[in-house]
């Protein structure tokens, strides 16, 4: 029963965080994304997992822009979500969708199935 709690509380916490981020009127916070939320088990400690669009420079000014915020959040998230106390929140960057994009370009930049191979040895049969 604590496991489907701890994930309605998780599911309504990344709700939340993202509406709250895309409240604030920092424009160092224009493409933050919330991607994840993982919980303590006690509900008493919450990482953020956030992506970034944009250059290198952008995600580390929107990073030092929700680590000086987290305060601010921690006060949002305790108004809005009826818990014993607010989690402590801590913000992590995720990178995941930058991989995804990666892995997708190697995909699109591979060779037509087939091409040039010859089916049975796997070898070249250009190179013949």
């Amino acid at each position: 029963m604590a496991g489907h709690r701890s994930a309605r509380v998780r599911e309504q916490l990344q709700r939340e965080l993202g509406d709250i981020l895309g409240r604030m009127r920092d424009p160092r916070l224009g493409f933050v994304t919330v991607m994840d939320v993982e919980l303590s088990p006690d509900l008493t400690y919450a990482t953020m997992f956030v992506s970034v669009l944009g250059s290198d420079q952008e995600r580390q000014d929107a990073m030092a822009a929700l680590h000086g915020s987290l305060g601010f959040i921690r006060r949002e998230v305790a108004q809005r979500i009826r818990l014993r106390q607010a989690p402590e929140i801590t913000v992590r960057y995720d990178n995941t969708s930058e991989r995804a994009a990666r892995v997708t370009a190697l995909i699109n930049d591979l060779p037509p199935s087939g091409a040039g191979y010859d089916d049975a040895s796997g070898e070249s049969s250009q190179s013949q």
